[in-house]
């Protein structure tokens, strides 16, 4: 008797957000959390230089079918504020955690955004942080961090108490060179994102070296600067493969099941925006979204900087238990949203 082993496909649904320093839009988002009901929240880590790069890092709250709630959070160095925002976690209480990688901190905010407290500083110890990115909480309702220049991930309390962490700088099984995206499965074991080692490595929830996959390159199952790294509860893991700009998604075996390079199309905030302004919107219509590209260098990110619907920055990937992935596309000010089909 022959098994036949159902290998799900993965189909693009909608595009969220356009650029927008203020209010209902994003200004390079960096990472998002997910909420009850298809709320998002989305981390923008800030704007260009002229018109104030801090003034314009928040949080925006929105929906994964496009309505807008509002935003919260400011750019600084006060109490509650974000210089360099990399990461955002809630955990089952609907608290929020925002890691910061100049400050040196994770700040704490209630579900409605309302500051709590922060709590870490900078240094090499155990429970002190250099460029933390990733956050996010384990299923043991634990936080773990991907301490960056540390080379290690380190396990919190969600009130900041160190409980214990691993890695070290190297390339070996177990090391890390400047770790950036998290990830837990169903069962707790972590998935760690290895920036500079072009891999993802997988640990148990104590921190023990199982496996690993990728190696620098832009072929299927190569990775180059990958920055994120999610599990579904099917165990299917979905990386944001950040310097080949695209999302590779492997099955449980290791197998690549699919590669998303973009595919967005014209959200609706957009679309009202370009209705109330006509100028835009034929300047718009007159240009070529799709050119052909001829890259004299970097191909993967020339091109995805010359085609509107591609990928450009993917720093993030999210998935929900209705099978929707969630790609921050940070340098198109967007999220695009796909789909797991059965």
């Amino acid at each position: 008797m022959t098994t036949t082993i159902h290998t799900p496909t993965f189909a693009y649904s909608h595009t969220v957000g356009f650029l927008a320093y203020r209010g209902r839009g994003f200004i390079h988002p960096i990472d998002l959390a997910l909420g009850d009901g298809g709320v998002m929240y989305v981390l923008n880590r800030g704007g260009p230089e002229s018109v104030g790069r801090l003034e314009l890092k928040r949080v925006c709250v929105c929906t994964v079918d496009e309505g807008y709630i509002g935003e919260w959070g400011a750019g600084g160095t006060e109490n509650g504020q974000f210089w360099w925002p990399s990461g955002i976690a809630r955990d089952g209480d609907g608290r929020f955690y925002i890691t910061d990688e100049a400050l040196q901190r994770v700040n704490v905010f209630d579900p409605d955004g309302n500051y709590i407290r922060h709590w870490g500083n900078a240094g090499d110890a155990p429970g002190q942080l250099n460029r933390p990115a990733a956050i996010t909480i384990a299923p043991d309702d634990t936080l773990l961090i991907s301490d960056g220049l540390n080379h290690r991930v380190q396990r919190f309390t969600v009130a900041g108490e160190y409980l214990d962490g691993w890695g070290g700088y190297g390339a070996q099984a177990g090391q890390f060179n400047t770790p950036w995206g998290l990830g837990c499965d169903t069962d707790g074991n972590v998935f760690v994102a290895d920036w500079r080692n072009d891999r993802v490595q997988a640990f148990t929830s104590a921190g023990r070296f199982v496996g690993q996959w990728g190696a620098s390159g832009d072929g299927k199952g190569q990775l180059s600067r990958p920055a994120s790294v999610a599990v579904d509860d099917a165990g299917y893991i979905y990386v944001a493969d950040w310097g080949n700009e695209r999302v590779q998604i492997f099955a449980p075996d290791g197998e690549v099941a699919a590669i998303l390079r973009g595919d967005a199309t014209t959200s609706t905030w957009a679309r009202e925006y370009l209705a109330a302004n006509p100028d835009e919107a034929a300047a718009r219509q007159s240009a070529n979204l799709a050119p052909a590209v001829a890259p004299w260098r970097d191909r993967h990110r020339e091109t995805s900087a010359g085609v509107e619907s591609l990928f450009w920055g993917p720093t993030s990937v999210s998935v929900d238990s209705e099978g929707r992935i969630y790609v921050v596309d940070s340098c198109r000010h967007r999220v695009q949203v796909y789909r797991k089909m059965a």
